[in-house]
């Protein structure tokens, strides 16, 4: 079985989210093999789940003076701080019987291909137990992803280092997660701020990790990526393919980011009629 790669590539805040709906509508309507895509994000921006209040969830004035963007996902979950990092996106049908049918199957299946390629720089993950569910029904009420660790995401001892939301929708499904090269829990506090929490930060140091951070000599993001995507190919014993985005794509990623640019969206969560039918 050969996968789409579409491999590591900085881009806006906009621009990723767009991306990743347009592969999403693509591969769902045209009944495409799965895509496996990574990226960043330039500049720093703060993306929060589709059933968050952006107003209630993050501190928008100190985004605005550290020059933060700031998004909304098509994907449930928390709110996530994007600075120094690798993102995954992963796209597929739900007839490709690799994956199960549900969420928390397909959580489970995912995070063992990146527990994989972490285990490649001698980082030893395991899947977390409790705390949110996949399905994204909270145990916790701070707006921070990395705050409490999801059913089945992954654990360094004891500390979260990947963040993962799903969407599944149009009889396939959407999974995309950060995996934090480096973490800053004062900055992140000021952005995303818990108001149960009384030293936000210093919460935030003992439940997070990073990549970096459990390394004795770092890596950039394109080595963290060469061995995810060996994780992916291990685990599943599938061939990754690297193309770029279709015609189709492009055009509709570019008509998208006026969507993930709007007010309508970020502030209000107004959608239009999914395309994907």
């Amino acid at each position: 079985m050969t996968w789409r790669l579409l491999n590591y590539r900085p881009y806006s805040a906009f621009e990723n989210m767009a991306i990743d709906e347009a592969v999403f509508q693509e591969t769902v309507k045209n009944k495409k093999p799965p895509t496996l895509r990574f990226f960043g994000w330039r500049p720093a921006a703060v993306s929060i789940g589709y059933f968050q209040e952006l107003k209630n969830e993050i501190n928008f004035n100190q985004c605005q003076l550290n020059g933060v963007d700031i998004v909304r996902r098509i994907t449930g979950g928390k709110a996530v701080y994007h600075r120094d990092e690798v993102t995954y996106s992963l796209t597929a049908e739900n007839s490709e019987k690799i994956f199960p049918e549900n969420i928390s199957g397909t959580y489970e299946k995912i995070s063992l291909c990146l527990a994989r390629g972490l285990s490649e720089l001698g980082i030893h993950a395991h899947l977390a137990e409790g705390g949110k569910s996949a399905a994204g029904k909270k145990k916790n009420a701070s707006p921070c992803c990395f705050s409490v660790p999801s059913g089945n995401e992954l654990l360094v001892d004891g500390r979260k280092i990947c963040g993962s939301a799903q969407m599944r929708t149009h009889g396939g499904f959407l999974q995309h997660g950060s995996l934090l090269m480096t973490f800053d829990p004062v900055e992140t506090a000021a952005l995303i701020p818990s108001s149960r929490a009384s030293k936000p930060a210093e919460k935030l140091r003992s439940s997070v990790t990073a990549v970096n951070e459990m390394i004795s000599s770092p890596v950039s993001a394109e080595t963290l990526c060469s061995v995810l995507q060996k994780g992916f190919i291990d685990e599943l014993g599938i061939c990754l393919s690297e193309e770029p985005l279709t015609p189709a794509e492009k055009k509709l990623s570019h008509d998208l980011i006026k969507k993930y640019e709007s007010d309508a969206w970020n502030w209000q969560r107004k959608k239009e009629a999914f395309k994907a039918d």
